[in-house]
């Protein structure tokens, strides 16, 4: 994603350490100021919240507002994970206990941009931190792809995961092949949930419309393509080996695409070298016996395609839908990081009839006030502090681009934390008391704006837990905002 500071660049464990020195020479140092620091979040997905923790934790008087444009709380933690990965919103009782905090409040219902502006925000608070993520997706850019039936992954995560302005996407899955172009985890969740049992998310929480659609599907194939090769494929050895194991499913992958690359992994970091092993096995050797009795009845298939880069979307006769997809040949150059992707100039086209892009999440400008690299999608920044706009900051997607899980965002977030704290030691922000949400909440009345409060979000969340215990599941996700305000007595 380039760098904007050298911080981009370090691992996990570098940065880690790096808090960690920061928080040593930090702990002590505010106990004995007088000021009550008040300092703004903007979003409440991990980052967001990530964010505020760390504050609260290491200065023992800041008051910490998150704001949301959602009535609801915790970003994609809620609308992005997978409804059968469960455990990884655990980290949900992490936020919820920094929400509880009595020097932090939930502000959601309110967009940052529209609402109220960042200078707003600035003039209200000692620093403001802008962690809203990456909120859009990334284009394909090619003929055909406004077609019905093409579809970013990210809109049709959002939309089994209940994400309210995703609701009404109603994909249609009467076709008999779909095609998923990027090779990451978003590819494989959304093609994982294309072809699971439906029986096997009856007791999770994914939307009933969704439940409901996916029921009805007639998807029976999903191919999932990428413009590199094997060694390139951006998902993790979790989601391939749950694809290898998926029930009623078998994998199709081609050995030929796998020559050689036995000798090149010798050399590779542990985590890929682990992930390309599976691959091979799963793709040249042949199945043991209770394995092969599996696939032999499987009604549905899945495979990677290699080298292939989406050049056009295919119209059918009527011109009213999509009906395949022509994808350039490729071949590597370059090695290691640097290896991209060159056309041969061979083109194969693909039936299908339905089209998810999954190359990537980007982020917004929120506001014209705050610099924005439309090239890179994120925030101009050096360690979390935004350029050229003192007391403003930025963490998580937006601040190094939409890469790395939720543990690489809690140490981005955290960094940023310190370096925010760092500066308030400094004298680097205003001086002198600041209104913090009390100018905000005057400003949102008289804007007719509601804000949502988190008491407000655990009525909303004790609806949803209820109407889900009908059905066996954790909850029902509510996906209409004006319910929502109904249901708040708005």
């Amino acid at each position: 994603m380039g760098a904007w500071g050298g911080l981009r660049a370090l691992s996990i464990g570098v940065r880690a350490e790096l808090v960690a020195g920061l928080e040593r020479g930090f702990r002590q140092q505010f106990s004995t100021q007088e000021q009550t620091p008040q300092i703004c979040v903007v979003g409440s997905g991990p980052a967001g919240f990530y964010t505020a923790q760390h504050l609260l934790k290491h200065h023992p008087r800041a008051h910490v507002d998150i704001y949301e444009k959602q009535l609801v709380p915790f970003g994609l933690v809620r609308f992005g994970v997978a409804p059968d990965h469960p455990e990884v919103k655990n980290v949900i009782n992490t936020f919820t206990r920094t929400a509880h905090s009595d020097r932090c409040a939930f502000h959601g219902n309110v967009v940052v941009g529209r609402d109220v502006t960042v200078q707003e925000l600035r003039d209200a608070y000692h620093a403001v931190v802008l962690s809203y993520g990456a909120e859009d997706h990334r284009g394909l850019e090619i003929p055909g792809e406004e077609l019905p039936g093409v579809l970013s992954a990210r809109a049709f995560v959002g939309w089994y995961n209940g994400l309210p302005e995703n609701r009404k996407l109603a994909p249609d899955l009467s076709c008999d092949t779909a095609v998923v172009l990027g090779q990451g985890n978003v590819a494989l969740d959304v093609a994982r949930i294309l072809l699971m049992p439906p029986e096997y998310l009856e007791k999770t929480d994914i939307t009933e419309a969704a439940l409901g659609a996916l029921r009805q599907s007639q998807v029976k194939t999903v191919w999932i393509v990428g413009r590199r090769g094997p060694l390139q494929v951006a998902f993790t050895i979790k989601e391939l080996r749950e694809m290898i194991q998926l029930p009623g499913t078998r994998p199709i992958l081609d050995p030929v695409d796998f020559l050689g690359l036995q000798d090149r992994i010798k050399e590779a970091p542990r985590p890929r070298k682990r992930l390309m092993e599976l691959l091979l096995r799963a793709a040249v050797e042949k199945p043991g016996v209770a394995e092969a009795a599996r696939r032999a009845p499987a009604p549905r298939a899945w495979g990677l395609r290699f080298l292939r880069s989406p050049q056009r979307v295919l119209p059918s006769p009527d011109g009213r839908r999509v009906a395949g997809i022509r994808l350039a040949v490729t071949r590597l150059e370059g090695v290691g990081e640097a290896t991209r992707a060159v056309p041969t100039g061979d083109v194969e086209d693909l039936p299908c009839g339905l089209v998810l892009s999954s190359i990537g999440y980007k982020s917004c400008p929120i506001d014209p006030s705050v610099p924005f690299d439309p090239k890179l999608g994120v925030i101009p920044n050096m360690e979390g502090r935004v350029v050229d706009v003192p007391g403003l900051y930025c963490s998580g997607w937006v601040k190094r681009g939409p890469t790395g899980v939720i543990t690489t965002t809690m140490t981005d977030s955290f960094v940023t934390g310190q370096i925010l704290l760092q500066d308030l030691k400094a004298g680097l922000l205003p001086s002198g008391p600041r209104p913090g949400y009390a100018a905000i909440k005057a400003l949102l009345g008289s804007r007719g704006v509601w804000p949502v409060s988190f008491s407000d979000w655990e009525k909303l969340d004790a609806e949803e837990v209820s109407r889900g215990q009908g059905a066996g599941k954790p909850r029902e996700k509510l996906l209409d905002p004006q319910e929502m305000l109904r249901l708040l007595g708005r």
